[in-house]
């Protein structure tokens, strides 16, 4: 697996997760897919990931988009 696609499924995971834990414990908790989209947003336009940093230091091959 590349860090390409390790960081859209982590990505993919924690907006799960917050909308999951949004409806049954707290609206409170929709705030963490709404960081993730933004965090999504700004490594499109910066390349600047810090999940692709984390993945690249466990040792996943190197993607397209974050080398």
């Amino acid at each position: 697996m590349t860090v390409d696609r390790a960081v859209f499924v982590f990505a993919g995971l924690v907006v799960l997760a917050g909308v999951a834990l949004g409806h049954y414990v707290s609206p409170w908790w929709l705030l963490l897919p709404v960081f993730a989209g933004l965090n999504m947003i700004q490594s499109a336009f910066t390349g600047f990931c810090p999940a692709a940093m984390v993945f690249k230091t466990l040792g996943f091959k190197p993607g397209a988009a974050f080398h």
